[in-house]
């Protein structure tokens, strides 16, 4: 199978003390909590913020979490870390990272240290509180991460130790990239900093998290300077105009996605070869720079029709 296997006995026992006592209720309410950090809730939360709240903090918040999610995919890569179930009996694979695949293929489950979900909670989630300073998103900020770090070892796919290295990282990217970007003056030699401290990782990463990371990261950087530029569309407070955008901009973001895979079989796509990885990463920035960059044009002719309807009403 691969991988380092290294891990601290109490880690192992909290664990199965842990999924002792869940029985079904708890796993269900874990699995709930981990979603919150999976890719599809933080595109739909970073959507809502960008397309509809407020496009500064959508902006903020969205890179702070893709340079997080892909200097964690570099570090996996680095450690090697094998999940916890694969070196303990006692602990079960409650939610796998792919349920399509053997719990124990390591090429489809990916390896353990840090955690991404934990990475990503704190980017998104602390980050939205810190960047805003209200009370309720500040507390927010702080159980969300708590909850969604705690439920990846409760469900077995997770060292406690991966989860505080992910919280870590994530508290990093949130206090650090900011003060670059304030610091550095040039947009474009900030975004480079990004870029260079992110491009080592296509020399030895062997896992889709990385190539999806980093696909994003470039996509999104283009993306929002192509919209700072051309676009330049406006937030809204409308909910209608709210659930629109936000619906039609995660079906797109499952069609783009679909659309690109056809050119190529499953079986080049899951092959984890140096091109197959290079189409991912591809594909992915691609995505991000028709969401974020060219579906807000839509958004033009939309306040236009909303507002000739106001104006016959």
């Amino acid at each position: 199978m691969g991988g380092n296997t290294f891990y601290f006995e109490s880690e192992v026992s909290l664990i199965e003390w842990i999924q002792s006592w869940l029985g079904t209720v708890g796993i269900a309410i874990a699995s709930v909590f981990t979603i919150l950090g999976e890719d599809l809730v933080c595109v739909a939360v970073i959507g809502f913020l960008y397309w509809c709240w407020d496009k500064e903090l959508g902006k903020h918040v969205g890179l702070n979490l893709l340079y997080a999610v892909t200097l964690s995919g570099m570090i996996k890569n680095i450690v090697l870390r094998r999940r916890p179930y694969f070196d303990n009996e006692g602990i079960k694979c409650l939610k796998p990272v792919d349920s399509s695949a053997d719990i124990y293929d390591i090429s489809a489950q990916g390896y353990s240290f840090p955690s991404i979900h934990a990475s990503k909670a704190v980017t998104l989630y602390t980050g939205i509180g810190v960047y805003t300073k209200k009370k309720l998103l500040m507390i927010l900020g702080i159980i969300l991460p708590l909850l969604i770090g705690i439920s990846r070892f409760a469900l077995g796919v997770h060292y406690p130790t991966d989860v505080i290295a992910g919280w870590l990282i994530g508290a990093l990217v949130i206090f650090i990239v900011p003060l670059l970007k304030k610091k550095i003056k040039n947009r474009w030699i900030f975004y480079a900093l990004l870029i260079v401290t992110t491009v080592p990782g296509w020399f030895f990463c062997r896992s889709t998290d990385y190539y999806t990371g980093f696909g994003f990261l470039f996509g999104f950087i283009l993306a929002t300077e192509f919209e700072d530029r051309f676009v330049k569309f406006e937030t809204t407070r409308n909910v209608l105009r709210w659930v629109l955008r936000l619906g039609i901009g995660v079906g797109l973001y499952f069609g783009v996605n679909t659309l690109l895979k056809l050119p190529f079989s499953s079986d080049f796509l899951d092959s984890g070869t140096t091109l197959a990885y290079a189409v991912r990463a591809i594909r992915y920035c691609v995505i991000t720079f028709i969401i974020i960059g060219v579906y807000p044009l839509v958004f033009r002719l939309g306040d236009r029709i909303f507002k000739k309807k106001n104006k016959n009403n």
